[in-house]
């Protein structure tokens, strides 16, 4: 199994940890209370085995042309398709889809078109439940705007969730992203939201699970 780069650090101090506790466990349980000690020495074996389950970094490559696609930026349940107003950079109604991530999903994030990145921006919030509507104006969340070689601008945003305390973003404005690049990570349950345009044919469904770099969540139009 990859272990993401974002969790190599928490890992190797939850195992340091885990270390400490169990070495401490058996000087004060071993021989009085064995199945004391066997109880604390499991639960922190499942406690590792869980953090390294979410830190995995699978590696994906979108086969076929990408372009004009829409790939999924995350794993996860698609839940929202709904036309909205996009308020912070697009100033326009577009059409949002937003995947929710559980815990038990692949938290890496992905760039969901090819193109120029226009617009990069943080925003320090509320940790309220990711699957909320408000959760993506409300919450800590990172802006992303791509325009496409056809220049149709597609924004993407990273939310917290209620009990993700950190969005990491790689995007950097002026710079080209690919399908198949990266484009961050985010600790603990979360979402994703992507506005495209009005026109665009939308190919998933509500409570439709999707794969991240996978599942094709929409087509541009080109013309």
């Amino acid at each position: 199994m990859r272990i993401h780069k974002e969790g190599k650090g928490i890992l190797t101090k939850l195992l340091l940890s885990i270390i400490v506790v169990d070495v401490i466990a058996g000087i004060l349980f071993l021989s009085d209370k064995p199945n004391l000690f066997g109880f604390i020495c499991g639960f922190s074996i499942l406690v590792f085995l869980f953090f390294l389950n979410f830190f995995r970094n699978p590696n994906r490559v979108f086969e076929g042309n990408s372009d004009g696609l829409v790939v999924a930026p995350a794993d996860g349940t698609v839940v929202v398709i709904e036309p909205t107003e996009e308020g912070e950079y697009l100033k326009e109604q577009r059409i949002q889809v937003s995947i929710f991530m559980s815990v038990f999903n692949v938290h890496a994030n992905w760039y969901p078109v090819n193109g120029k990145i226009l617009y990069y921006n943080h925003n320090d919030g509320n940790f309220m439940r990711a699957n909320l509507p408000k959760s993506s104006t409300e919450n800590e969340r990172s802006t992303v705007v791509v325009e496409t070689v056809n220049q149709t601008k597609v924004l993407f945003r990273q939310v917290a969730g209620a009990l993700a305390r950190r969005i990491v973003t790689y995007a950097k404005e002026g710079d080209e992203c690919h399908i198949n690049q990266q484009m961050g990570f985010i600790k603990f349950g979360s979402r994703v939201d992507i506005f495209l345009p009005m026109d665009a044919e939308i190919l998933v469904n509500l409570k439709q699970s999707v794969v991240g770099n996978q599942t094709i969540i929409a087509k541009l139009n080109t013309k």
